[in-house]
């Protein structure tokens, strides 16, 4: 685990220097056709060992919304360029910061809201010993998870009742049996678009 975080440390660094670009043309282009917010999106969400911290995100929805903590395919909240933004991924790039100053990993299960992170009983509570990631087997899986949840008659209900669940049950099992090795698996199979979780 510590070349883990070692690689962590250098590769958000890299990230950050490498995309500093990217990251420019993506907060001009939230200023410009978002006028109404912020560029960064902050939420705080649960990490290791249950404590809070702040999680970045560039904004891709309205700043005067009620929606429910769940995210559909196609919501009214959702920006044009927010749609494209989250399609992509492009969204999460403000992470990397999250990454280096050591309150993310790259890999790990997706960091949970409070109330979410709550309801994690017993062995289930594993979950929460390592550092939250950017990507994960369950991200994986559901890549594309708003789509899943627009089908639905009541997608919250559906999140509640069905991903949620699944995703914990992936999320135990990753922690569990991870190593490096695999960890490298999970990023490659993320930049490659591939959604097999037959990682070993």
């Amino acid at each position: 685990m510590i070349l883990k975080h070692l690689f962590d440390k250098l590769f958000s660094f890299a990230g950050l220097l490498l995309l500093a670009p990217v990251l420019l043309v993506i907060s001009v282009l939230i200023a410009v056709k978002m006028p109404d917010g912020g560029v960064i999106f902050r939420q705080k969400r649960v990490g290791r060992h249950g404590r809070l911290f702040t999680m970045y995100k560039f904004r891709t929805m309205t700043v005067n919304h009620n929606g429910s903590t769940v995210s559909v395919k196609g919501e009214a909240r959702i920006t044009p360029l927010g749609a494209f933004l989250r399609k992509n991924k492009l969204d999460e790039l403000p992470e990397l910061w999250n990454v280096f100053i050591g309150n993310m990993s790259f890999v790990g299960p997706r960091p949970d809201v409070p109330g979410y992170a709550d309801r994690l009983q017993g062995e289930d509570r594993i979950i929460l010993s390592v550092r939250p990631g950017i990507t994960s087997l369950a991200s994986l899986k559901y890549r594309n998870e708003e789509e899943i949840l627009a089908a639905q008659a009541n997608p919250q209900e559906y999140n509640d009742r069905v991903i949620y669940p699944d995703k914990v049950e992936i999320n135990k099992k990753y922690v569990q049996n991870r190593t490096f090795c695999r960890d490298l698996q999970i990023i490659f199979h993320t930049v490659s678009g591939k959604k097999d979780l037959t990682i070993r």
